[in-house]
């Protein structure tokens, strides 16, 4: 599959491209920019939309070539997997092409560690790959552990309780890829283990942004391509985080989770909380899976600012993929 994405395209689903639309190539004007999408099959079609949104409104008068890929090993439903292979481009064609950028999502963990899960493989060896074919790629969350560990050995951490919710993260680091990013940057986090600030600067990684509650948020390493690590989900709209901890809740009430989630961090506002607490009371001593009927209404905070933070490091993305073709373009 292949988008081609104009600022002013209206995005409506992953295979929207008129048959008639020019697609010739205007130099310096247009990148080629793939997604590897390996997130749960519920967050599937969310998170192309979120991406293809993001970069659309990145892109300003650069046109975007997006195809959207899979890894063949992340397990799907049968429906999940239809669309994988309805709508999305075959794996090998991201090896055959040429990509500017690229984009590799975490996936649901199934193995307690990473080098079991049965994609490891063809992670890695996407990994290796990137490395060389591409000006930069984006590794995030689950992605960007399974990278660190395949490039240099960095374990992750398991964290005492997921790290979820809304952070305030700080640049540390002045570099094009922060350029004019506010302070704070507020990000989403949703992960259960960490890597050590401590581990990345020992290896060569250099850190971006952190916060004070959730640690290393943006790292990057320079290859032949330049990597980038998000530890969180600067990509995540507003109700992300909302649908995850739903679906936690579920789970519970279902008994396929041991524990109640905790509430995401600087998420939900005052009454909105007192609400949930409430509710998570009578869940605990009243288990059952129809007690969703009776969740509460939800409300977020009205300083989330979901997507201030995605905007800035993508528009600074796009303009370091661009550079060179920019320069070859001054030069005629």
């Amino acid at each position: 599959m292949t988008i081609l994405i104009d600022s002013d395209q209206v995005i409506a689903g992953p295979a929207l491209v008129p048959a008639a639309h020019d697609l010739a190539r205007e130099a310096g004007t247009e990148l080629t920019i793939g997604l590897v999408n390996n997130m749960p099959d519920a967050a599937l079609k969310a998170t192309e939309r979120q991406f293809m949104k993001l970069l659309q409104a990145a892109a300003g008068a650069r046109r975007i070539r997006f195809h959207c890929f899979s890894l063949p090993s992340v397990k799907r439903s049968p429906e999940a997997r239809w669309h994988v292979e309805s709508e999305y481009s075959d794996l090998s064609d991201l090896e055959r092409g040429k990509f500017d950028g690229l984009i590799v999502t975490g996936a649901e963990p199934i193995a307690p560690e990473l080098d079991q899960e049965p994609y490891w493989r063809d992670l890695t060896s996407l990994i290796d790959w990137a490395k060389t074919n591409t000006r930069s790629t984006i590794w995030s969350c689950l992605a960007a552990h399974a990278a660190v560990l395949h490039l240099d050995g960095i374990e992750r951490r398991r964290l005492p309780a997921k790290c979820h919710g809304i952070f305030d993260c700080y640049v540390v680091m002045s570099d094009s890829l922060t350029h004019a990013a506010p302070a704070p940057l507020k990000v989403s986090h949703s992960r259960l283990n960490e890597i050590a600030e401590s581990d990345l600067a020992e290896a060569g990684y250099q850190v971006l942004t952190r916060s004070a509650e959730a640690g290393v948020d943006v790292f990057v390493r320079q290859y032949a391509s330049r990597f980038v690590f998000f530890q969180g989900h600067p990509e995540y709209d507003a109700l992300s985080l909302q649908r995850e901890y739903l679906r936690d809740i579920g789970r519970y009430l279902a008994r396929e989770r041991d524990n109640y989630p905790r509430l995401p961090v600087s998420y939900f506002d005052a009454a909105t909380e007192e609400k949930l607490a409430r509710f998570e009371k009578k869940a605990t001593h009243e288990r059952h899976p129809a007690l969703t009927n009776e969740l509460p209404g939800l409300s977020l905070r009205a300083d989330i600012d979901a997507g201030n933070a995605a905007a800035v490091l993508f528009r600074n993305w796009l303009r370091y993929l661009g550079a060179d073709a920019d320069a070859a373009v001054a030069a005629r």
